[in-house]
């Protein structure tokens, strides 16, 4: 069985690792180059499909489909099986960025175009190369670690600019008010820099501020 933290075995003697990972960057980029205008959509494998926040991503990633947009996810379940499931349906891309990983997660059944990764930094630099927008749905630790490295990013300007959407502002708005009242008073970020976040609730409205950014 493989080594599960990959990162801290890198040495100068095992230095061969290199070519896996420029296997992993070639392979994503031959899939993924061509795929058009899309979103990717982040949130919590561990909602059900009963959930109403499950119900509200496979709606949001159908409208994204029907308005010509791809759908990447992290090809697991939850809210990355309810998008990929709302797309594919819709007749849209549904691709999932699956990681490989001792627990826990599992491939989905729903994306059209799957891809497996190893390593999490190059499935991060896939999320962000080819979307459009970040949608950020209900989520925990990996959510919102995807969520600040895109801010991050727009923020330093290391990528061009996107919107990151917060969808739902019962979950997501005291985390936005958090930011105003801590880091903006203590100087910590700017105000363009939260303008950065958006919190919208209507899916229709998601799609609608992703497409003023977008000419398809």
């Amino acid at each position: 069985m493989e080594k599960q933290f990959l990162i801290n075995e890198f040495s100068i003697t095992e230095s061969w690792r290199i070519f896996k990972i420029m296997g992993e960057f070639v392979d994503g980029i031959e899939a993924l180059h061509d795929i058009g205008p899309a979103v990717s959509i982040f949130g919590s494998a561990r909602i059900k499909p009963d959930d109403p926040i499950y119900k509200k991503t496979e709606m949001l990633a159908a409208l994204f489909a029907k308005n010509n947009f791809a759908v990447i996810t992290g090809g697991g379940g939850g809210v990355m099986e309810a998008a990929n499931k709302g797309a594919a349906e819709a007749g849209g891309k549904s691709i999932g960025l699956n990681i490989v990983l001792p627990f826990e997660q599992k491939p989905n059944q729903y994306s059209n175009l799957k891809l497996e990764f190893k390593y999490f930094f190059i499935r991060k630099v896939m999320f962000v190369k080819y979307a459009h927008a970040y949608v950020i749905m209900p989520g925990g630790f990996g959510t919102m670690d995807e969520l600040f490295e895109a801010v991050t990013l727009v923020q330093t300007h290391r990528i061009k600019p996107l919107p990151v959407i917060l969808v739902g502002s019962e979950y997501w708005g005291g985390l936005k008010k958090w930011i105003k009242s801590r880091l903006l008073e203590a100087n910590m970020v700017s105000s363009k820099d939260i303008d950065i976040l958006k919190v919208i609730d209507d899916p229709e409205e998601v799609v609608d501020t992703v497409k003023k950014f977008v000419i398809i």
